[in-house]
């Protein structure tokens, strides 16, 4: 409840807005029964009609009122629970985005949706009921017991006796429904997890026939989902008609004691009336408010998941008094760097590395699978943190950076092309916000994508779909390097960035990325000597380690496992 009440608190005024409905709500459902039983007894028993009016208009009057008040409730609970559920979501979304790699790998992408959206939803849901009648439920039950007990004290026990059958009730759901929930909301991640994975990888499902296998995997986990729900509503329906019962017993029973009453004229009709009233909304109001506890571990399940998420403390933080400008620009330092990934057990998939790039230098990476290339840039911008030694940009250690600062002197482009929903041109905007069309221009054509962007229908405003599939593996490339050079960064990093282009692509490309990054240090990571055989230096890396460097003429000579490499590629005319 803390995280709720957390975040309902910020709405004072709403929610005494909401009270003061709450409470002339109250006023007049209970009003409504003593008008009645005064135009019973003192209009109809007499055959008063002017009685009858009197009261009769009043009771006209407090329902128009009533219903402006429900009105005015449903407003207020209405704008409450929704703000609620946009700042969980806000405080989630900007929580996630502080994430490292480290947390992300450990709560997983599809339970972060599911946290953002599902588990938000329930906190709504529940507090429109705590809102609407979790307000309203214990004072109309405390007022209509005063009334119950001042209309007849001889017939109050009876309610009395029915509360701890009620209370009863409602433990033993409360008590069962707590781990169910907790196991549904797991198997929704699981379900949104197998969805995740079945669209993204739609292609490879489809060649390899692997459709009804696919199904038969969701299945199974919608199955656990449908019998962990089926469990949890059976005993959510369970409480209504247990309560029915009571409520019908109890009713049988104060209907036959007051006949018995008003026979030996110790009440009149009008009060029985009222009187009947009174424990229908006190009961009814307990079963309303048994609801919410019912509810109540569903919620507290959700809640605990996203509070989950906003405890969190990211391993890597923005540094606000970090370093945010260096005297020199585009100088790189790999000192002893030793990196393994946060919980692994394993051995270090980088050990020890060093090597010093310059502007206007290429650094490139080159191995086997596995042998930790992309682990190794991707220190730089820290996406991880190393674990022994120190990378150093522009002389300082990129820990004593602030965060957004150093990833401002770098244009990185992933292994895996991504694109975002909208234009190209708002993708080229990704790497410089107030770029102008000149800018977006020329950074296109130095990737060379200008040409395939001029034949698109709309040029430079073709909308590209989600993750750019309407666009080839090539075209997302070339777009993703020119999002980058648009940035103009002190240091560019390409993490096999050039795999899907064709070498006559690769060629002009490399050859204009040359002029371009005169003052700013390159490095390149690549499966492709080709790609590569220009760079100043060549680091080779085998299990983490470098295992030699130098230029590409150099390694041939010297290293057996760059030679291995580039003997599988090259013709014997090119490795002379």
């Amino acid at each position: 409840m803390e995280l709720m009440w957390r975040y309902t608190v910020k709405y004072k005024k709403l929610v005494f807005l909401n009270f003061l409905y709450v409470f002339g709500f109250i006023l007049i459902e209970l009003g409504l029964p003593t008008l009645l039983a005064q135009l019973i007894n003192k209009g109809l028993m007499f055959n008063d009609y002017d009685v009858v009016a009197y009261y009769g208009t009043w009771m006209i009057v407090i329902s128009i009122i009533g219903l402006i008040g429900l009105i005015g409730l449903a407003y207020t609970v209405s704008k409450i629970t929704t703000r609620i559920v946009r700042d969980i979501r806000n405080d989630i979304f900007e929580k996630v985005q502080s994430f490292s790699h480290k947390e992300y790998n450990e709560f997983g992408v599809s339970s972060l949706v599911t946290r953002t959206t599902n588990d938000a939803f329930q906190i709504m849901v529940f507090m429109q009921m705590v809102l609407r009648i979790g307000m309203m439920t214990p004072l109309m039950f405390i007022a209509s017991f005063i009334m119950i007990i001042r209309t007849s004290p001889s017939l109050s026990y009876v309610v009395l006796i029915a509360v701890p059958f009620l209370i009863g009730i409602v433990y033993f759901i409360g008590k069962r429904s707590a781990p169910l929930s907790n196991k549904q909301q797991i198997n929704l991640d699981e379900i949104n997890l197998n969805l995740r994975e079945n669209l993204t990888g739609l292609r490879v499902i489809r060649a390899f026939v692997k459709e009804k296998f696919q199904e038969s995997r969701f299945y199974q986990v919608n199955d656990s989902y449908m019998i962990v729900s089926k469990k949890l509503f059976k005993l959510m329906a369970l409480a209504m008609p247990t309560f029915s019962i009571i409520f019908n017993c109890i009713f049988v029973v104060v209907i036959w004691l007051g006949a018995i009453e008003i026979n030996n004229g110790d009440l009149q009709v009008g009060s029985l009336i009222a009187f009947i009233e009174y424990i229908f909304h006190a009961l009814f109001s307990f079963m309303m408010f048994a609801n919410i506890f019912t509810m109540y571990p569903r919620a507290a399940v959700s809640a605990r998941r996203i509070e989950e998420v906003l405890n969190t403390e990211p391993s890597i933080t923005e540094n606000e008094n970090g370093v945010t400008e260096t005297e020199t620009h585009g100088y790189l330092t790999f000192e002893n760097v030793t990196f393994a990934y946060p919980g692994d057990t394993e051995e270090p998939v980088i050990k020890n590395v060093s090597f010093t790039v310059k502007p206007g230098e290429t650094a490139a990476f080159i191995g086997s699978t596995g042998s930790g290339k992309s682990s190794l840039i991707q220190l730089i911008p820290r996406f991880y943190d190393v674990t022994k030694g120190r990378i150093l940009v522009d002389g300082v250690d990129v820990r004593e950076y602030k965060l957004s600062a150093l990833r401002q002197k770098i244009g990185y482009i992933p292994q895996k092309a991504l694109l975002f929903t909208g234009t190209i041109t708002d993708n080229m905007l990704y790497g410089k916000s107030d770029a102008d069309i000149e800018e977006i221009e020329e950074a296109s054509d130095i990737s060379q994508s200008k040409d395939f962007i001029l034949r698109k229908p709309n040029k430079f405003d073709e909308f590209l779909s989600e993750g750019g599939s309407n666009m080839s593996g090539g075209q997302k490339q070339r777009l993703s390097i020119a999002r980058a050079i648009i940035k103009k960064p002190d240091i560019y990093v390409f993490d096999d960035s050039f795999s899907a282009l064709d070498y006559q692509t690769d060629s002009k490309l490399r050859a204009r990325l040359k002029l371009e990054t005169k003052k700013a240090a390159v490095l390149i990571v690549a499966q492709r000597v080709g790609t590569i055989m220009h760079a100043d230096n060549i680091i080779v890396l085998n299990k983490g380690i470098v295992v030699a460097q130098g230029t590409h003429e150099e390694l041939l000579k010297k290293s057996d496992v760059y030679y291995d490499i580039a003997s599988s590629q090259l013709s014997k005319e090119e490795l002379a």
